[in-house]
């Protein structure tokens, strides 16, 4: 069974939804892909989850790098899992190309090459957004390519950061 919970960010309203193991979801409102992940049945509840990711994002939004990371369940296929623990190594306000990362699922797996584009599906299904963060990967030309959330909210959520937003 999944529970869902509202956080109401700086930047517009989150979905949050979770099961016994931890969060499986967190979707900004009207994102590509929103509640992708959610099952048909589903109940809003407060849950110690929702305490600790709300407090996460609390930090977070306040321009601060939280020093804790709330339980997930990362729900998909294992090539997108392998993909989403490769984005949880991305630094705090740093960015990364999806060339680096395919160059990188790559050598994990002993493959002489991984297509960029495959990597990139994964990182936009990716339904824990900015928790585990989809929005520091970049074009290989450093461009603001592809987030679900939209271009503005990634822009907003590396700004934040830190991150040097001019270049891209």
């Amino acid at each position: 069974m999944q529970y869902t919970s509202v956080y109401q960010s700086p930047v517009g309203n989150i979905l949050l939804a979770a099961d016994e193991i931890g969060l499986t979801g967190l979707w900004f409102y009207g994102q590509k892909y929103y509640a992708d992940k959610l099952d048909a049945e589903h109940e809003e509840k407060d849950l110690p989850i929702f305490e600790t990711s709300k407090r996460w994002l609390d930090i977070y939004f306040s321009g601060q790098k939280p020093d804790f990371m709330p339980s997930v369940h990362l729900i998909g296929s294992s090539f997108r899992i392998s993909v989403w623990k490769l984005l949880q190594q991305i630094p705090y306000g740093q960015t990364v190309t999806y060339k680096e990362l395919a160059a990188k699922i790559a050598e994990e797996k002993g493959l002489a090459h991984m297509s960029a584009q495959a990597v990139g599906g994964a990182v936009g299904h990716n339904s824990i957004s900015v928790i585990i963060p989809c929005h520091r990967v970049v074009g290989s030309d450093g461009s603001l390519t592809g987030y679900a959330g939209g271009l503005d909210i990634k822009k907003h959520l590396l700004s934040l950061e830190g991150a040097d937003v001019s270049r891209l």
